[in-house]
């Protein structure tokens, strides 16, 4: 994904049409123009639409939403709860994984966290100029990835006003009465939505969101923006045409995105809906976390299109939610969290002693081709972070309370990230041979660009760095008729495309494939094929 978001910045750049997104020169706008626009302002910092322009937005978007989350959690708990759910959310892999991607997830994240920190600190005055400010926010945010910046902070903060004061006046407020009277009851519960200003906020949050589209359609003479837009929106939520994941994906997706904390989720929530049961204080900063929690979980899970990383906007919530579990004590959490909460230490821990073994050469423990992956780098590096990781866990099994449990798992994920990001995945540089093959293609044939095509790959178009118009083509017919007009001689395609070409070609080079690869892998490398003149006769 991070090609189109840089390619997109880069072509409009270099066309000065910021309105229509294009790669390879085709149009590309199943996303809101936003986060284009936040790679192509990065640009002005960086000297050019590099890959850290690409990603700097997500990263930038990542730090701020640490500190609304931070922000939100003092609000609605306390300082130290504030301190957790920075620290869990800041060290969560999916999060700073996706905080270092050029995409839109974070910055949707983040826009969502702004919108429901501004409705928090003004819930106390429905009807004031603040809605504004709101609807500004759901706006902006709507405009980096779609409509769920303004979808899911609405169904959040609906769903919590609704059921703040708790489920037994809820349900009975829906449930007796005359139809008048509860719909009256909703309405009041959310007079932040029903009132004239409001009213006033909603049009001009709309206003800002359908600019740009408007200001697309008629440079363009076409509001097919607008209808793509909607179509990966709406028609993708309610019939969706790809990306039918199963109805249960994230149940098991949440441990994954928010490893190794998510460990601790099951006793956070076990103890929250605990406490809402017995009536403890703080009632309504409980139910707001849940609201955000389980509204989030359920609007994607709803969704006919279902992708694991779609769920990332969840991850501040169950921060939140985990914060609030660690900021007890021990003696104050319910039997079961108590239960769950040492089981998932214990099974945490189990695993970082385990983590030991991948200093092993891959020979000695990983079957068939993965056997020849190359050993892990820095591996005495690796093994000190490990001792110091043991040592923690170590320390807090000696006493198990919250604040322990929790400075290990802080610990094992800060070192483990550090590793990660800082050591293990520059090392993988060596073997990102998409970029250093398009980087070779376009110094060995400098002189012949002009005669080059591109079939359906995105990266080669960012990579050679051309200015349009490109010989980029979606389907094969196209670049038939190229071929044999002349106009190509040289294309540049995924293996497996040759043999689909229909017409003979010379495979001058190839992406360089490495032996644990899979075969599938191996055909999904790119080649740079050269048409013969047989290509071009067989077809006039």
């Amino acid at each position: 994904m991070e090609v189109r978001w840089a390619e997109i910045a880069r072509e409009m750049v270099l066309t000065h049409n910021y309105f229509w997104p294009t790669i390879g020169g085709k149009l590309y706008y199943d996303k809101p123009l936003g986060s284009y626009w936040l790679v192509v302002v990065a640009s002005w910092i960086t000297g050019g639409v590099t890959e850290l322009a690409a990603r700097l937005p997500s990263a930038l978007a990542g730090l701020l939403a640490v500190a609304l989350l931070m922000v939100l959690a003092r609000r609605l708990y306390d300082a130290r709860a504030s301190l957790w759910a920075g620290l869990i959310l800041a060290t969560s892999f999916s999060f700073v994984f996706y905080a270092r991607v050029s995409s839109a997830d974070v910055e949707t994240l983040t826009g969502v966290l702004a919108a429901l920190l501004i409705f928090v600190r003004n819930e106390d005055r429905p009807c004031g100029w603040w809605l504004v400010g709101l609807w500004v926010v759901m706006a902006l945010t709507s405009l980096t990835k779609g409509l769920i910046g303004f979808a899911l902070p609405v169904a959040i903060v609906v769903t919590y006003r609704c059921i703040a004061d708790g489920w037994p006046v809820f349900r009975d407020a829906v449930t007796t009465g005359s139809i008048r009277a509860r719909i009256a009851w909703l309405i009041e519960r959310n007079r932040w939505l029903f009132n004239a200003r409001s009213a006033a906020a909603i049009a001009i949050g709309f206003a800002i969101y359908m600019t740009p589209f408007v200001i697309s359609g008629l440079q363009q003479g076409s509001q097919v923006g607008l209808r793509m837009v909607v179509r990966e929106n709406a028609l993708r939520f309610f019939e969706p045409f790809d990306h039918r994941g199963p109805i249960y994906l994230y149940v098991y997706v949440i441990f994954a995105l928010a490893a190794p904390w998510s460990a601790l989720l099951p006793a956070a929530l076990v103890q929250m809906h605990r406490r809402r049961r017995i009536g403890m204080d703080p009632a309504r900063t409980d139910r707001f976390a849940l609201a955000y929690f389980w509204v989030t979980f359920i609007f994607f899970t709803l969704s006919g299109s279902r992708r694991s990383y779609y769920l990332v906007p969840i991850l501040p919530a169950a921060a939140l939610i985990i914060a609030s579990l660690l900021a007890m004590r021990m003696e104050m959490l319910a039997a079961l969290a108590r239960k769950l909460l040492v089981a998932g230490f214990v099974l945490v821990a189990a695993v970082a002693v385990l983590g030991i073994a991948a200093i092993l050469p891959p020979s000695a423990v990983l079957p068939g081709d993965a056997a020849a992956l190359p050993p892990l780098p820095e591996r005495g590096l690796y093994v000190v972070g490990w001792l110091a990781i043991v040592a923690v866990f170590g320390w807090a099994w000696r006493r198990l309370d919250t604040r322990r449990i929790g400075v290990a798992f802080a610990t094992l994920a800060a070192l483990c990230l550090t590793y990660v990001f800082v050591v293990a995945m520059p090392s993988t540089e060596t073997y990102r041979t998409e970029k250093r093959f398009v980087l070779e293609v376009r110094t060995k044939f400098a002189g012949q660009l002009d005669k080059l095509a591109i079939l359906g790959a995105q990266a080669p178009l960012y990579y050679l760095g051309q200015p349009p118009p490109f010989h980029y083509f979606m389907d094969r017919s196209r670049l038939r008729r190229a071929v044999r007009d002349g106009e190509v001689t040289l294309i540049i395609l995924k293996q497996r495309e040759i043999s689909n070409l229909g017409y003979p070609v010379e495979l001058v080079m190839a992406e360089k494939a490495f032996p644990w690869e899979s075969k599938s892998t191996h055909k999904g490398k790119l080649a740079l094929a050269r048409a013969t003149d047989a290509s071009a006769s067989q077809h006039r």
